[in-house]
């Protein structure tokens, strides 16, 4: 366990839970085998949608905008797959894909989910992740953070329908310097299920255009969960910066 001794594990399981994702397949990658687990157990598990996805291609032909409907037909896919009798609201905000700002407006936008839904746990990238390239995966952090604040205090976007909502907690995934671990060994083939079901994804962002390929791509997501299991004694664990002081 060494340098292990210090990290919380395994949250009881929420009655709901908001993942937050940049774009369409981030919250499966990111969260997927936790969020099966606890809808296993009963929690009911949202998405929020930060962009449409639609440079999500190799193709520089390619139709943009058909794009960014079908990601969203999978994205829809992924989330019944993950949560199943438990899957709740999927949510789109539409931001342009590479053209995401943490500004006001998007953080009422996030706030307003939040109120709305009212979960327990909110789930989103660690925005101060270093060195990280994609500026959406940056700023869909950073609405998740900004977005909790907004949303548990009365006096921000007083205008909006819904009463302020503090969640208990805040799992940030892609930390540098993680510190809670979740064994998901029994929902790994459940992420994988969900996963899969972007299939405009399988070429540019899993590099599988066939089957020998697709099985490669589990393997590699496998040894990555597995990788990431052992030090805390576990065969397959996600782990996440925990924030609880909200």
């Amino acid at each position: 366990m060494n340098g292990t001794d210090a990290w919380t594990r395994d949250l009881p399981t929420p009655t709901s839970a908001l993942a937050i994702g940049a774009h369409p397949d981030d919250v499966e990658f990111g969260c997927g085998g936790l969020l099966a687990k606890w809808a296993a157990d009963g929690c009911t598990i949202h998405h929020l949608v930060c962009t449409d996805g639609s440079k999500g291609t190799w193709d520089a032909d390619a139709d943009v905008v058909a794009l960014a409907a079908r990601r969203q037909v999978e994205q829809r896919e992924a989330a019944a797959r993950l949560g199943g009798a438990n899957a709740g609201e999927v949510r789109f905000l539409g931001h342009v894909d590479g053209e995401l700002d943490s500004d006001l407006t998007a953080r009422g936008d996030v706030a307003l989910v939040i109120r709305e839904l009212k979960p327990s746990v909110v789930l989103g990238h660690d925005p101060w992740k270093r060195y990280r390239l994609h500026p959406d995966h940056r700023h869909a952090g950073l609405l998740a953070v900004e977005g909790i604040v907004a949303a548990r205090d009365p006096h921000f976007f007083k205008e909006q329908p819904y009463p302020h909502h503090r969640p208990d907690a805040l799992l940030l995934w892609e930390a540098d310097e993680p510190d809670h671990v979740e064994d998901v060994s029994a929902s790994v083939d459940t992420k994988l299920h969900a996963l899969l079901a972007h299939e405009s994804q399988f070429e540019s962002t899993m590099k599988a255009v066939d089957d020998a390929e697709i099985e490669r791509f589990r393997e590699r997501i496998r040894t990555r969960l597995a990788d990431l299991g052992a030090p805390h004694d576990v065969d397959a664990a996600e782990v996440f910066k925990l924030i609880q002081s909200l």
